[in-house]
């Protein structure tokens, strides 16, 4: 079961939903970064469950304690082992889940894969697997503020509006509970997510990010493009189903003088007038905003009756308990930001080793 990711900043998550906790071994982080547990809780405590009325209320304060790898404040080049302890875990709602899968969820494919499973809220399929990365995510953008101290990575619930990348701000963001910087779709959002918790529905939709300030050079040009590492960061995380990058599907539609991004000169530095590209050309950065969108599925596990099958293979109905997001999006923020931060930091210092410098 691979749950590592990275090449030069390597990260390995652990544990279960509903075990005693979760978390994550980092290494190759550089030695003498400051670096203290309140660096990481502030990204936590945007993903953590029971922060609004449309997410799950299951109540965890997911606060971290790093183990090893730091001292006297700054971080050693050993390997970095931080923890969440689970507090309200309550695997007597999964109690149907163990001899019934779950519709669109990862149960059947998992007990098919391996012939055992933790059916207690998904195990490892649980967005709960996510704190490990978050965290991680952390501890990335210290290290790339050494390389880019402008360097900013802002992800959002996309209007159904036209929003523009490069004016939305962290604030508009977090300015509300849905984390969508249009202020007029939001109260739309919201009635639309708990009108369709109150049927025993969920709904999906799509996260758009930006990152400002990348140098270019960044990314590799053959397998390990920069995009492609974003997208299998991006598809990794849990229910998303589609990624694209600057214009993405849409450039299908325009011709080649309309997509290219012309080359200008712009206070000394190589700039575009444009950016279909989406700052990524060839698989390397090219120094404009870095701008993508994931697309996530309605969450899985709702409580309208479903058909589905046992694991002896009988038919039946599921209406599944327990504690879950309506909406996954307004949680998903933080760890599409952890994300891509993994990708540029494990990028940044690929360049620094081959090249020299970033």
């Amino acid at each position: 079961m691979s749950s590592q990711f990275g090449q030069l900043f390597r990260i390995s998550t652990w544990g279960e939903s509903h075990g005693g906790g979760v978390g994550v071994v980092i290494d190759g982080c550089p030695p003498g970064l400051d670096l203290g547990e309140a660096d990481i809780q502030r990204d936590l405590d945007r993903r953590k469950p029971g922060q609004s009325e449309i997410v799950t209320p299951r109540h965890e304060e997911d606060a971290c304690r790093i183990l090893s790898g730091v001292f006297q404040g700054k971080t050693l080049g050993s390997p970095l082992s931080i923890v969440v302890m689970n507090q309200d875990a309550r695997p007597e709602a999964y109690r149907e889940m163990e001899t019934t899968f779950r519709p669109s969820h990862a149960d059947f494919t998992t007990q098919a894969k391996y012939g055992i499973r933790n059916w207690q809220g998904g195990g490892r399929a649980s967005a709960r697997e996510t704190i490990g990365r978050v965290a991680a995510g952390a501890v990335a953008k210290k290290v790339l503020a050494t390389f880019a101290p402008r360097l900013e990575i802002v992800a959002y619930v996309k209007s159904i509006h036209d929003i523009d990348p490069a004016t939305v701000t962290f604030e508009q963001v977090e300015n509300n509970i849905v984390r969508c910087p249009d202020p007029e779709t939001v109260p739309r959002m919201i009635e639309l997510i708990k009108s369709l918790r109150s049927q025993g529905d969920s709904a999906g939709g799509v996260v758009e990010c930006v990152v400002r300030g990348v140098p270019p050079g960044l990314g590799e040009p053959v397998l390990d493009k920069l995009e492609a590492d974003l997208a299998k960061a991006m598809l990794s995380i849990p229910a998303t189903k589609g990624f694209e990058i600057g214009s993405g599907f849409a450039g299908t539609r325009m011709t080649g003088s309309q997509h290219n991004d012309p080359f200008v000169l712009r206070e000394g530095r190589v700039r575009t007038t444009t950016n279909h590209s989406g700052g990524v050309q060839g698989g390397i950065s090219n120094g404009e905003d870095i701008f993508f969108r994931v697309a996530f599925k309605p969450t899985p596990t709702i409580t309208r009756a479903q058909q589905t099958v046992t694991v002896t293979g009988e038919e039946t109905e599921l209406a599944a308990r327990g504690r879950h997001d309506p909406c996954v999006l307004p949680r998903a923020i933080p760890i599409v930001e952890a994300m891509a931060a993994l990708v540029l930091c494990d990028h940044a210092l690929r360049q620094r080793g081959q090249c020299g410098k970033v």
